[in-house]
């Protein structure tokens, strides 16, 4: 899809719900230290993580992480408090692309429209 045709975000939050830890990538970490992000590498040394079932928990606490500790809310909206060099993975979200984004249905429903026109049905 491209990007002229995605829907706006909402700046609901729930993509920021998973945990921080889990999509950080050696390239974001490299990229961090480059720009000598220290709040960003102390949470990330902090809250050191491995996987406990089915989900991420503190090597040092051993408390289930929740959450990305960047993802803020000003009172009217939710936001990145890291946007300008967030994680490649939330770099790369599209609004709609998952079951857990409000707009998924949304954008789902208008690309079988899309399908289908373009297949003549």
């Amino acid at each position: 899809m491209d990007d002229s045709r995605l829907p706006e975000c909402l700046r609901c939050g729930r993509c920021c719900l998973a945990d921080f830890n889990a999509y950080v990538t050696d390239e974001d970490v490299k990229r961090w230290r480059e720009e000598n992000r220290q709040d960003i590498l102390r949470v990330l040394e902090r809250e050191q993580a491995c996987w406990q079932g089915d989900r991420l928990v503190s090597t040092t606490s051993g408390r289930a992480l929740e959450g990305c500790p960047f993802f803020q809310f000003d009172g009217k909206q939710f936001g990145c408090a890291i946007y300008e060099t967030r994680p490649a993975t939330c770099r790369k979200f599209e609004p709609g692309s998952s079951p857990l984004c409000p707009l998924f249905s949304r954008r789902s429903g208008a690309e079988r429209v899309e399908e289908r026109s373009d297949t003549g049905t």
